[in-house]
């Protein structure tokens, strides 16, 4: 696991631009669990409390990607790999957070679709796309697979989370 927060910050300062959170998951349900709590937990000490917009949004969104991951993109004995940044913009006033799932499978790229009314399935993409500022899809470099991101532009100033640690 790589995971960088910048220990000797104080949580005031957490919103500094380069906050990383890189993760292996197995291609399970719970791999995709696992993830989402995590997503969420680093969202938190990084200054987008629990059961805010930003956090909610950010997660579901992180989970929808790792879900397809395992349902579309997984390949036996192979994990899927998540990746969370935080960069703060302050001349901007704004934070851009992108989550990127990556896959070993390079055959199935996620397309937009509008199921039929009563199908159980496939409106993971179009919560993507209606929540993320952009989202797509980048090939794997130097192995087979795919990179599924998004992106999501907050205005405003992170929020300090009393007694958060890194």
């Amino acid at each position: 696991m790589k995971s960088t927060t910048h220990p000797t910050q104080p949580a005031h300062e957490l919103h500094a631009p380069g906050q990383e959170f890189d993760m292996r998951f197995t291609s399970t349900p719970r791999g995709v669990r696992l993830a989402r709590r995590l997503v969420s937990h680093r969202l938190h000490e990084w200054g987008h409390p629990y059961n805010t917009t930003t956090n909610d949004t950010v997660t579901l969104i992180a989970a929808e990607l790792a879900a397809n991951a395992v349902r579309h993109g997984h390949v036996p004995g192979r994990d899927f790999h998540l990746r969370l940044t935080l960069d703060a913009d302050a001349d901007a006033g704004s934070t851009t957070i992108r989550i990127e799932v990556t896959d070993t499978r390079t055959e199935r790229i996620p397309v937009l679709a509008s199921p039929t009314p009563d199908a159980e399935t496939g409106r993971g993409l179009l919560l993507v796309a209606a929540l993320a500022t952009h989202w797509g899809t980048t090939p794997r470099v130097a192995a087979p697979g795919k990179t599924v991101w998004a992106q999501l532009v907050v205005s405003g100033r992170v929020q300090t989370v009393p007694g958060a640690t890194n």
